[in-house]
């Protein structure tokens, strides 16, 4: 807020009060003073104030800045770019003379590498240098440095960096640091109040503040991340900063926002601090980090597909397929199934299941609560180590009504080229089929958990289901499941 901005507000509020007092009904034959005027502002007021919070109060931060703002640091970063780009970006400082001289006259820069700079935010979590930032932030960087808030500099050593939960570890050589208290995040609760420390836009150590909106929300690039959702102002700059809890613990560390300008538009997401220490822990202690995989492309439930297989509600993972050879498959996962719990705590969306095993270490066993075919059921698993260039498999279900398609067999070519047993390739669409999003030349493979061995077993199938049927199809390699309303 600007300060013109704020003393145009406080000017309204003060007219408004006016407006009240000469516009109450008063007893002319009565005396009323300016003091009896001002208690029965004051008074309004202080209703105000305690409709506000249950203290009556609007929570204070300065104590929060106080002990925790000399922790939080500010990170510059220089990246040096490819020579494909040297003829577009100046390869000289901008300060030097001949800057102005090879920019204005278009004239190539000399050959090199461009350096590029960034900033970022980070926060210190020993008293001898290691600092917790984003991945994002030191990615590429040819040169790390950091500034405290004593204005002291320091050139920066990347201890590791983890690309799928956005955490990086710095290091810088110092000794007797101020150092930041790790919180709880499964202690905080939705509404509750948070604050950030950061520098966007370069504005070192600006603090702003909002609520908790979500817990455990999962983006879609994102999914291994059970992001704390938030409505802090968050912008380029604060990445890496520390997100911190009315006690001055650290939550979370500020990472991503949504937006269609580039800038805060009320939704900022941080990675809890929990998993930001396992981390940080791990990258510490052997330079990398090792993820849990169990090896299956799943996606959301929505009511058309719980309907489809007789769940009570949308809940849980579906399992859209198993790699071959994977923990899933081993352990006797199938296509169909529905993951509704790890270790007895319940899978609600996908993210929940993605975040769950991601965290697991390699080798560890977990027992899944499966729904298969209308029952409950467990299955033990050990769970897998994922590679580093591996992506999970997520997919949305179209949700949308007899089926409107024209479907054949499969030749023996086509399915050795599509690496399918059999099923039915779509030639033409209609109707409910249509309206579902399937496609010519998808490939039907099962039909409520069942395969599709031929056009009569399909036809069976729709004949059978009142409401919806969920086809299982395969499409350029991928499969998915579709509910299709037929009733």
């Amino acid at each position: 807020m600007t300060p013109v901005l704020k003393g145009r507000i406080q000017g309204v509020t003060l007219a408004l009060i006016a407006a009240g007092v000469i516009g109450a009904s008063v007893d002319l034959g009565e005396h009323v003073g300016l003091p009896r005027l001002l208690s029965h502002a004051q008074a309004a007021t202080s209703e105000s104030v305690t409709a506000l919070g249950s203290t009556g109060t609007l929570p204070g931060f300065s104590s929060i800045v106080e002990s925790t703002g000399p922790a939080v640091v500010n990170i510059s970063v220089t990246q040096n770019v490819a020579k494909a780009h040297a003829q577009r970006t100046p390869q000289i400082e901008p300060d030097d003379p001949m800057f102005e001289f090879f920019r204005r006259f278009g004239m190539p820069m000399p050959e090199g590498k461009a350096p590029q700079h960034g900033q970022g935010s980070g926060f210190i979590v020993s008293a001898d240098g290691t600092i917790l930032t984003n991945a994002h932030v030191v990615d590429g960087a040819s040169e790390v440095k950091v500034k405290l808030t004593d204005r002291r500099e320091f050139q920066a050593k990347v201890l590791g960096v983890d690309p799928l939960t956005d955490v990086a570890v710095l290091k810088i050589e110092a000794h007797d640091l101020p150092v930041v208290r790790i919180g709880k995040p499964e202690g905080l609760k939705v509404g509750a109040w948070v604050v950030a420390i950061g520098s966007p836009f370069g504005f070192e150590n600006s603090v702003t503040a909002g609520i908790v909106s979500a817990k455990a929300r999962s983006l879609p690039d994102d999914s291994r991340v059970p992001f704390i959702q938030t409505d802090v102002a968050v912008n380029p700059g604060n990445s890496g900063g520390p997100l911190l809890d009315l006690n001055g613990n650290v939550v979370g560390i500020n990472s991503q926002i949504y937006s269609r300008t580039g800038g805060y538009m009320g939704l900022s997401f941080a990675i809890p601090i929990d998993l930001a220490m396992k981390v940080k822990d791990e990258l510490v202690k052997y330079g990398k980090v090792s993820h849990g995989r169990i090896g299956v492309s799943i996606q959301e439930v929505n009511q058309a597909l719980a309907d489809s297989f007789g769940l009570d509600t949308p809940r849980g993972a579906l399992v859209s397929g198993v790699e071959p050879g994977s923990p899933a498959d081993k352990a006797g996962l199938k296509t169909g199934d529905v993951i509704l719990s790890l270790d007895g705590q319940p899978i609600s969306r996908i993210g929940d299941l993605t975040a769950r095993v991601a965290a697991r270490k390699p080798g560890e066993r977990a027992t899944l609560g499966l729904w298969r075919k209308g029952a409950e059921r467990a299955v033990e698993i050990t769970v897998g180590e994922m590679p580093m260039d591996k992506v999970a498999a997520t997919r949305e279900g179209g949700e949308h009504s007899k089926l409107g398609v024209v479907v054949r067999p499969l030749a023996s070519d086509e399915r050795k080229a599509a690496k399918v047993d059999g099923g039915l390739v779509i030639e033409e669409v209609d109707g409910a089929a249509e309206r579902a999003g399937l496609q010519p030349g998808d490939i039907i493979l099962s039909a409520n958990g069942d395969a599709v061995t031929s056009v009569e077993a399909l036809r069976a199938k729709v004949a059978n289901s009142d409401k919806n049927v969920a086809l299982l199809v395969q499409r350029d390699g991928n499969r998915i499941f579709i509910p299709v309303q037929v009733g």
